[in-house]
């Protein structure tokens, strides 16, 4: 018993001085940028359905010009670039299980190209439904595959939103 509480102090301080000497990580890294440059105007917000096969939003739209660069926010894999349901769209997969989809976006990247943050992606197109601007980009992100995904706020990715903690109850 006595080896076991002593194994455990040791640990225990190790863990400890990991964590003193460890180097700080920036609160911003691996957070996300916005898709469109300047940063656009937020058009129709996110409305999770509830439960996820019901009506909802699941992403953002935001205003732009038809023809405008679209680049992507995070760094990734592109999963999808072609048509898909009579749309042009650009999914992004990104390290941890998130996917960001872009559309409508005439592709300028493949299938397996790796991109980084700021990358463009492609032209964004007009046409999109529900759009009061000439031309938005539907921004989409989720997490886990796509048949059991859950959509999350694209908004919440971005490094220019505030990082808040709520206590467990």
């Amino acid at each position: 018993m006595r080896v076991l509480t002593v194994l455990t102090i040791v640990l225990a301080g190790a863990l400890v001085s990991a964590l003193v000497d460890a180097t700080p990580v920036a609160a911003d890294e691996g957070r996300f940028d916005w898709p469109l440059r300047p940063r656009p105007q937020v058009v129709r917000m996110f409305d999770a359905p509830r439960p996820d096969w019901q009506r909802g939003h699941r992403g953002v739209d935001l205003a732009g010009a038809p023809g405008q660069r679209v680049y992507a926010a995070g760094p990734g894999t592109v999963v999808f670039a072609g048509r898909l349901a009579g749309r042009t769209l650009v999914s992004v997969a990104h390290p941890g299980g998130l996917r960001t989809s872009y559309e409508p976006v005439e592709a300028t990247v493949r299938v397996g190209q790796r991109v980084d943050a700021g990358t463009t992606i492609g032209a964004l197109q007009a046409g999109h439904p529900g759009c009061a601007a000439s031309a938005c980009l539907h921004w989409g992100a989720m997490w886990g595959p796509a048949a059991n995904a859950d959509y999350v706020d694209p908004l919440g990715l971005l490094a220019s939103t505030p990082i808040r903690l709520k206590p467990l109850p």
